[in-house]
This record gives structure tokens, C-alpha cells and sequence, in this order.
């Protein structure tokens, strides 16, 4: 009798052991499944793009700004095309693409973002770069995704810093840019 109830409690522990391992088994055979099988519209660096979107294309983002540098146009064109094909599989067409963007540079304004006292004279802290971008959106493939929309983003600078100085700097402009193109990329494609 001591030997059935050995065998039977031995029997429980291993029933347990092995539904234990069976669920976990199960659940990881779930997970792997979700991923590998998923609805083909999501992807794991944030964008939410139909499958049969398969091309983009961007037309030259003008410059019609009267303060902006003459060198805005091409650099935040290029910018924008390199962003999307670094973070999206798609192929980029000269034109008619599945997704189209266009659009146009409408304001490039620098001035003093704080005023502060120094010797009893008002003069600028900081001076504020700010860059607006109009742009329209069109997905070919669903209509009710496409938008019109001006994106604007800014940085402060040293109070020293005039304009000259940031239009020749590759960099001080490109950080102002890249944050509105982080931001065009976001609501056409990862709907945030």
C-alpha cells in the first residue's frame, strides 16, 4: 500500500512536471507562430505600410521661404528620400509611386528666442531657428490615409550664433530638418 501511494504521488509530480512543460512548449510555439505568421502590415522598426504599397516617390521639396539658404531644397529633399529608404523597404520611383509625397519649404525664421538684460541693455539669450514645411501626402492605395499638413520644428542657439554662421554649419540646420522629417515619416507611415 505505502508503494501505490509512492507511485501514484511520483506519478502526479511527473503529470504536473510534464503539463508544465507541454503549456510553456505550447506557448512559445504560439509566439514564434504570431511573429513569423503576422499580418504582413506591421514590421518591427514602427511602420504600419499595406504590403501592396511597394513604391514612394518625392518630388523636389521647394524652397519658397524668401530667408531660407539656397541649399535647403536639395538637402531636405535628399534627406527625406534617404530617411524613408533607410527605414522602409520601399523603392523609390521618380514619380507615380504607391506613396507620394510633395510639398514646399514655407517659412525659415531665425530670431531671439529669449531676451535677457546685460548692462541695462535687452539683447537676445538665445536666437531660435524654426523651419516649416508644407507637405502633401498622397497613398494611391488608400485614399483616406493621404493629408495635407505643415510640419514645423526648431532649435535654439548661443545668443553669439547669427544666421551666417548657422547657414554655413552642415550640421545646425540638418538637426532642425531631420526632426520634421522624423516627423512627416511618422504620420505617413507609422501612423503615431
Amino acid at each position: 500500500m505505502t508503494w501505490n501511494k509512492f507511485d501514484f504521488k511520483r506519478q502526479a509530480e511527473n503529470g504536473i512536471g510534464l503539463t508544465l512543460r507541454y503549456l510553456v512548449l505550447c506557448g512559445l510555439w504560439f509566439v514564434a507562430a504570431s511573429f513569423l505568421t503576422g499580418c504582413g502590415i506591421y514590421s518591427f522598426n514602427g511602420t504600419n505600410i499595406d504590403p501592396a504599397v511597394r513604391t514612394i516617390s518625392i518630388s523636389t521639396i521647394q524652397n519658397n521661404s524668401p530667408t531660407g539658404p539656397a541649399f535647403l531644397t536639395q538637402r531636405f529633399t535628399e534627406d527625406l528620400k534617404d530617411y524613408f529608404q533607410r527605414n522602409t523597404n520601399l523603392k523609390l520611383v521618380p514619380r507615380d509611386g504607391d506613396l507620394q509625397f510633395d510639398g514646399s519649404i514655407v517659412a525659415y525664421d531665425f530670431a531671439p528666442a529669449s531676451i535677457q538684460q546685460v548692462n541695462g541693455v535687452s539683447q537676445a539669450g538665445s536666437n531660435r531657428l524654426t523651419i516649416q514645411v508644407k507637405i502633401r501626402f498622397t497613398n494611391v492605395k488608400d485614399d483616406k490615409q493621404s493629408f495635407e499638413q505643415v510640419f514645423q520644428n526648431f532649435d535654439d542657439y548661443a545668443a553669439d550664433r547669427n544666421i551666417a554662421t548657422i547657414n554655413n554649419d552642415p550640421n545646425a540646420v540638418r538637426t532642425t530638418t531631420n526632426k520634421i522629417i522624423t516627423d512627416i515619416f511618422n504620420k505617413s507611415v507609422a501612423n503615431w
